[in-house]
């Protein structure tokens, strides 16, 4: 009986996120629908200065590192025979971790040159 109460929580709490989610959405579609009737356009929204992802990644590998951290005394606390310690309950810290560093290489990896944003110079002597 007591094992029901955290698995119950567990499911709530991912379908109140999915609910959360879903009743964004259709608000949104009908604002969306509403702007539409009155030939209005909803206005595009910026990225701003495209570090998004950047910002997010560098935030999602701190707190795994963070929770990575903190769960590697877990493995010697409960004596397992892991190595070094390192069990499947890491994956709770590993996952956003990865994810965050997965994030940051996308940002690397799709940022633009600095070069193509400046005016061509002009070489030639008048």
């Amino acid at each position: 009986m007591n094992d029901l109460i955290p698995c119950v929580g567990g499911i709530a709490f991912v379908f109140l996120t999915f609910a959360f989610i879903i009743v964004m959405r259709y608000l949104s579609y009908q604002e969306t629908m509403r702007l539409a009737e009155k030939g209005l356009v909803k206005p595009i929204r910026q990225n701003g200065s495209g570090k998004t992802a950047l910002i997010w990644g560098i935030i999602l590998t701190a707190i795994g590192l963070a929770i990575t951290i903190g769960l590697w005394p877990l493995g010697t606390m409960i004596r397992s025979n892991a190595p070094f310690g390192f069990g499947p309950w890491m994956l709770i810290g590993l996952l956003p971790t990865f994810f965050g560093l997965a994030l940051v290489l996308v940002h690397v990896l799709t940022r633009e040159s600095r070069k193509n944003d400046l005016p061509p110079k002009d070489d030639s002597k008048e």
